[in-house]
């Protein structure tokens, strides 16, 4: 059953940069997964510091045992605590339903 991920990062500001590299690296890299389906990255309108990944993929089980112990992950894990004013903000949630706009299919 797919699992979607909702995670809430505070960066530091002066660590922004560095931040976002290393997050599109692991974004570039996962997007090839095969239980992979999807993420989008959002920032906060009002703090660009404040961002929200929502992730989704195939298997829960997949993620903890396999996924997060991707070489091209350990990088980015090192560094969360240096980059980030607070611990991570996950939930999990499971899909119901989605739903995308008809002129995007085209």
């Amino acid at each position: 059953m797919p699992v979607t991920y909702v995670i809430r990062f505070d960066i530091l500001p002066a660590q922004r940069h560095r931040f976002m590299t290393l997050l599109n690296g692991v974004l570039d890299a996962m997007r090839h997964e095969p239980m992979f389906h999807d993420a989008v990255l959002h920032a906060d309108p009002d703090n660009e510091n404040h961002v929200m990944l929502y992730e989704t993929w195939e298997d829960h089980r997949d993620v903890l045992d396999v996924q997060l112990q991707r070489p091209y992950r350990e990088a980015w894990h090192a560094a969360l605590p240096d980059l980030l004013a607070g611990p991570r903000d996950i939930s999990i949630w499971h899909p119901i339903r989605s739903d995308r706009s008809a002129q995007s299919r085209s």
